[in-house]
């Protein structure tokens, strides 16, 4: 072999070695876990390529710039189809696993938890402060929620499932919102049909209220269907249902923790201390368990109940026998003073 040609070889083989270590080094740095020590939440903003991505990735302090991610795109095309969007790396993700999270297009999903028992401004204000939601409500009011729904004003309040409920970024506050009416909706026709014979509801919205009253007279389980059954019996009797959470809703922002006699005495469409019958609408989001016991309250001669100091409630079917118990709670918060 000639001087030149053991030249040739030899550089040859030296590109030979060469690129096989360079494969080498992108298979191992593509195996390689990213420097990301807590979860992570990284955006791809729309209509980014390999280089945006890259400057993307080392901006937001995933990794930085190499020259074998572009290496690696190229030896494995099935990763450079990343989609934009909002991701989650957690730490032990390798660089593959990462792009592969990108091609696959699955984004974060953030939680966000609508509790039983509280108001639509009180949802609203966790929508303001969750994350990577888009809004576009013109206010926080019934008034606005109403109109980007399509409902009445009135509906509202009541009418939207409590639960957890995932989101990915720039997700509406509205298409948050519709969900939960939507599921609220279904769940409140079922309940309609199923629901027992005599009851004194005019309506939907009637049955709704009652269970949001039974939210938040109680949080034990098996004392909703009595509750229920207290306010049915009152109803049916013509009795004023006298629920406190009904005047304090009424109240709005004046109700400072506590009710006096003037707070009981003062008119308005929601003290049922005054009022007959059942209030104008729902007063709080209720939760599944109180919907059914207004749907299938229990079958009681009960008209009156009063906490019992441990918890609970006593329930009674007649004025006196409710006085004792009266009598019997304030003795039992004083012990506990």
């Amino acid at each position: 072999m000639t001087p030149t040609r053991k030249i040739i070889t030899a550089l040859a083989l030296a590109a030979v070695a060469a690129v096989a270590v360079g494969y080498w080094q992108v298979r191992h740095y593509a195996d390689s876990t990213l420097p990301v020590h807590n979860e992570t939440i990284f955006t791809l903003p729309a209509g980014s390529g390999r280089v945006v991505l890259e400057a993307e990735l080392n901006k937001q302090h995933v990794m930085a710039s190499t020259w074998r991610f572009g290496w690696l795109l190229k030896l494995e095309p099935e990763l450079a189809k990343f989609k934009a969007g909002t991701y989650r790396f957690t730490p032990g993700m390798t660089v593959r696993q990462m792009l592969a999270l990108l091609a696959s297009g699955k984004e974060a999903q953030f939680p966000i938890r609508f509790v039983e028992g509280t108001r639509m401004q009180e949802w609203l204000a966790a929508l303001r402060a969750a994350p990577y939601i888009k809004h576009t409500l013109a206010t926080d009011s019934l008034a606005a929620v109403a109109a980007a729904l399509d409902l009445k004003e009135q509906d509202v309040e009541g009418w939207f499932y409590p639960d957890t409920y995932s989101y990915t970024a720039n997700t509406t506050d509205v298409a948050l919102l519709k969900r939960a009416h939507e599921r609220m909706d279904r769940l409140v026709d079922q309940l309609w049909q199923d629901k027992a014979d005599g009851l004194p509801y005019k309506d939907k919205n009637d049955l709704v209220t009652m269970a949001s009253i039974v939210e938040k007279e109680t949080a034990i389980g098996p004392e909703r269907s009595q509750v229920a059954s207290v306010f049915i019996n009152r109803l049916r009797l013509g009795m004023r249902l006298q629920t406190d959470p009904t005047v304090i809703y009424g109240m709005g922002d004046r109700y400072k923790g506590s009710l006096t006699r003037k707070d009981l005495e003062t008119p308005s469409d929601w003290n049922t201390y005054i009022i007959p019958g059942m209030p104008p609408g729902p007063i709080a989001m209720p939760g599944k368990p109180s919907l059914e016991a207004a749907a299938h309250p229990l079958k009681t001669d009960f008209l009156y109940f009063v906490a019992d100091g441990k918890g609970g409630h006593t329930f009674t079917t007649n004025l006196a026998s409710h006085n004792r118990a009266v009598q019997a709670w304030r003795l039992a918060v004083k012990e506990q003073k």
